[in-house]
């Protein structure tokens, strides 16, 4: 048993799930879920919008459902009954009154929301899994009370109180740990009455990817973001124009079913890959043309064709942290050495992922050290064993692409994935089952 403490939540109690092993080359096409990074940024901004909107092919998941359920304690209305969400806004001359937000272990709902909250009139209070309490979030809280907002505590479990109005200006984050500490503030700033200017002093942001998108999305909606300077991000006061989103596909959860084509050497297509987009799954193309991969994108998707022996890399991962575990499973996996680097801030994900990485892969063979901010794997024979995730979805994802090419790999607690993907294990099953 690990470290709670350090590693995260204790495996579930479950019987553990016997990942799938692929047998020959995997041939399939995968349709993949909505982005949740789209889905919840979407939700919040429909939800201070100027008037109604939906969300198409919205992604209904744990994280989701959570915000879904959060921005209508606000007094927003989120109609989840069909694949297209339909939102009516806040309105924050209707009180809220008292109520309370489940963070889950949703890091958009616990860093998003708050801002949102103080322009709901009442008392929000916000608290979310065990692990959840150790996630951080005081940056965004520091950062509302220099704006105005009425706040109580520094980490969850916390308190917003909000008065229907938030006054806004300047203020300093160190957005080192995570970049939602941006884009929460970005979200619901240009319905403050000065706006928002952020500005970011600290070691280099992670993840600036998703700002962009956070960016992207908010221009979309007609919002005035000035992101001409580095470390600096400044919204307009204004309306936030009422605007229909269509839900790219997950991205980032495109990496174990490419990574499936990447072991067996077979050839696996996910659906409706877009031609430009802002999610940092995009970056899985070049990471597995270079551990050796053909990668071809056409208007049907994208196809990747795994090499007879994968290559290791070399990868500075500090703006697709996300995507470590899924490209560590495949290092071990390499016939080199590999060093991923850059992702300490991966640390205060779902789970301790740096530590939850070289503790499991090390536990089923790997030669890996766990360095302050990455991974060094070396070739090493990997055999069957328990894969631990920790209540981390993509700690699952690195289990399964483990055992789809090392027998007797057993996941604990594989329903973890619900979080992004519900029902990953059956897709994936059923994927592998038509080549066993």
């Amino acid at each position: 048993m690990t470290d709670p403490d350090r590693r995260g939540p204790a495996p579930a109690a479950e019987d553990p799930w016997p990942a799938p092993r692929a047998r020959g080359p995997v041939e399939a096409t995968v349709t993949l879920p909505g982005s949740k990074s789209l889905t919840n940024r979407a939700l919040v901004l429909a939800a201070v919008a100027d008037g109604p909107s939906v969300v198409r092919r919205a992604l209904r998941s744990r994280d989701t459902s959570l915000m879904a359920a959060a921005l209508t304690s606000l007094g927003a209305v989120v109609d989840t009954s069909g694949d297209d969400w339909r939102v009516t806004p806040l309105d924050a001359a209707a009180p809220a009154g008292d109520v309370a937000v489940d963070c889950g272990l949703a890091g958009t709902v616990m860093r998003f929301v708050p801002p949102v909250a103080g322009l709901a009139t009442g008392a929000v209070s916000f608290d979310g899994d065990p692990h959840m309490r150790k996630r951080p979030v005081g940056e965004v809280l520091g950062a509302l009370r220099t704006l105005g907002i009425d706040v109580t505590g520094d980490a969850l479990p916390f308190t917003v109180r909000g008065t229907g109005s938030v006054a806004g200006g300047t203020v300093v984050v160190d957005a080192s740990q995570s970049s939602q500490f941006i884009s929460a503030l970005l979200l619901a700033g240009a319905r403050y009455e000065r706006g928002v200017d952020v500005r970011h002093d600290g070691q280099p942001v992670p993840s600036l990817p998703h700002i962009d998108m956070t960016v992207a999305m908010l221009r979309q909606h007609g919002v005035v973001v000035d992101d001409a300077d580095a470390n600096r991000w400044s919204v307009a006061p204004g309306p936030v124009r009422a605007v229909d989103h269509l839900i790219e596909p997950d991205l980032s959860n495109a990496a174990p079913f490419l990574a499936l084509a990447a072991v067996s050497g077979g050839t696996v297509t996910v659906r409706d890959w877009p031609a430009a987009t802002t999610q940092a799954g995009d970056a899985l193309r070049g990471i597995l043309a270079a551990m050796g991969c053909m990668v071809t994108r056409t208007d049907a998707g994208l196809t990747v064709t795994g090499p007879d022996e994968l290559q290791g890399v070399d990868l500075d991962l500090h703006d697709v942290g996300e995507l470590a575990p899924a490209v560590a499973a495949l290092c071990a996996l390499a016939t080199t050495p590999s060093h991923l680097r850059g992702i300490a801030h991966i640390r205060g994900h779902e789970t301790d992922r740096l530590a939850a990485l070289a503790t499991e892969l090390g536990r089923l063979g790997a030669d890996v050290t766990e360095h302050p901010d990455g991974l060094e794997l070396r070739p090493a024979p990997l055999h069957g064993g328990v894969w631990s995730t920790y209540a981390d979805h993509r700690m699952a994802h690195a289990g399964v692409v483990v055992g789809a090419a090392v027998d007797g790999v057993l996941v604990e607690d594989v329903a973890t994935t619900g979080k992004t993907f519900p029902d990953f294990a059956g897709s994936w099953a059923a994927l592998l089952d038509r080549d066993v």
